[in-house]
């Protein structure tokens, strides 16, 4: 039997270029529940045009050992390659994002580069990087302005490509409730309530920082679905490539078996 063969390129937990020839949802499915490797969390993963070719990759090995099973079940992964891998793989090779649940379902996004990215104003935003950095971070750079911060080669933080989320908050609604009740839980995942209070204000206070750390780890398993702001963005030296988070509302009504495990 022929099977399609598929390039992914998994973001998070960790970084793998793998080919298969199982499709997205046989893919998440696979990784959550369906190997010998145990895991319990979010996985994130983009499918890669298996035209695309870079030298770091020995990416038409990985595709030709794709080969059924004796008993004729599909390949389901063969790994191409486990470090730096997103760096390497160029935007116009990247095809659609898939977010998956711990239960295996899978919600997939296209990519959509409108102004929402962009468009609001004068705020400060939270930042979770996802891939290769990992830190969350409180700026007020706007989506397109914080990619090219973070990939430029003169900053000491940066990398080469970058994927990263922005989480929903606001800073000035946080502020007032937490001069009402200074013991109100975390609104952001590990981060204590007089940590972020104390980072808006150190921004507020220097108008020439535009990013302040707030935890080393952004703890993305333990960031809802819910609470993504916008979508996803890559960025690198070659601009970026943005992936629309749809609306609860969307979600519930076009993959309500997404939306029923989504946290």
């Amino acid at each position: 039997m022929s099977y399609e063969k598929h390039l992914y390129a998994i973001v998070y937990p960790s970084e793998a270029l793998i080919a298969s020839q199982y499709n997205p949802a046989q893919f998440a499915q696979h990784y959550i529940a369906g190997s010998t490797r145990y895991y319990d969390g979010k996985v994130l993963f983009f499918e890669v045009d298996t035209s695309y070719r870079n030298d770091y990759f020995d990416i038409q090995s990985g595709l030709d050992a794709l080969v059924p099973h004796s008993d004729g079940r599909p390949k389901a992964t063969k790994f191409v390659k486990t470090y730096r891998v997103l760096e390497h793989i160029a935007l116009g090779a990247m095809k659609n994002l898939y977010l998956t649940n711990p239960d295996g379902s899978c919600l997939e996004l296209q990519e959509d580069n409108g102004e929402i990215a962009t468009r609001e104003k004068n705020i400060l935003r939270i930042f979770a990087e996802i891939d290769p950095l990992s830190m969350l971070v409180l700026t007020r750079l706007n989506y397109v302005d914080f990619g090219k911060y973070i990939t430029a080669a003169e900053n000491p933080k940066s990398c080469p490509t970058l994927c990263y989320t922005q989480l929903e908050f606001d800073s000035d609604s946080f502020l007032e409730e937490f001069e009402k009740n200074s013991v109100m839980p975390a609104p952001i995942p590990c981060v204590h309530p007089s940590k972020l209070r104390n980072a808006i204000f150190e921004l507020l206070s220097k108008p020439e920082k535009t990013t302040k750390g707030l935890s080393l780890d952004s703890n993305f398993n333990k960031i809802a679905y819910k609470t993504i702001r916008h979508g996803f963005m890559f960025a690198s030296a070659e601009g970026t490539k943005f992936y629309r988070m749809p609306s609860n509302k969307e979600i519930e009504d076009k993959n309500f078996r997404f939306w029923k495990a989504m946290f």
